[in-house]
């Protein structure tokens, strides 16, 4: 992804083509994606809103609701906005751990095509990393302490097991084509 926004970007424009939510409900909704120990602060939503509400990806909808006529603001996406969600589903760099997880949780957009991209380039970027995981147990353990050389091995696994999962995974959307 080209910068640090982008993730929470693309999972703004993917819950808000669902339909328009209030502030609340998209980092509630957000959370979930990213997932619990992402930091998403209302100081970091809201600016990013803003600015793609000025970049006109994003409209702001204000509403007078209930008895204290207080005004209600949701976000609803934009032609614009939906164009751009588009181009990220078919152009973005899926094959770090975040990137991976924002995007998946919006693969149903995706064309099959790009999917199967997507998926390709995670098992060759984990490959990578067991690689390198596996080359790392191989050497000489001196000096190295005992937990170190547990999480390693512990990647390792984890990473063993994404691969299998990419494996089913891609060849379900092979069977699928």
């Amino acid at each position: 992804m080209a910068s640090r926004s982008q993730p929470l970007e693309f999972t703004l424009l993917g819950l808000l083509a669902g339909g328009p939510l209030h502030g609340y409900e998209l980092r509630k909704r957000s959370l979930t994606i990213l997932g619990p120990f992402r930091a998403l602060s209302f100081g970091s939503l809201y600016p990013l809103l803003k600015r793609m509400a000025e970049s006109g990806l994003i409209e702001v909808i204000e509403s007078v609701s209930g008895k204290s006529r207080r005004t209600r603001i949701a976000y609803q996406i934009t032609k614009s906005g939906v164009q751009r969600f588009q181009e990220l589903t078919e152009t973005i760099d899926a094959t770090e751990d975040e990137a991976f997880g924002v995007h998946f949780a919006f693969f149903g957009p995706t064309s099959h095509t790009n999917r199967v991209r997507i998926l390709e380039a995670r098992r060759r970027r984990l490959r990578e990393k067991t690689d390198l995981l596996r080359h790392e147990l191989e050497r000489s353990p001196i000096g190295l302490d005992k937990y170190f050389i547990e999480w390693r091995r512990h990647s390792l696994d984890s990473a063993e097991r994404e691969i299998a999962w990419l494996d089913e995974m891609i060849k379900a959307e092979r069977k699928s084509q």
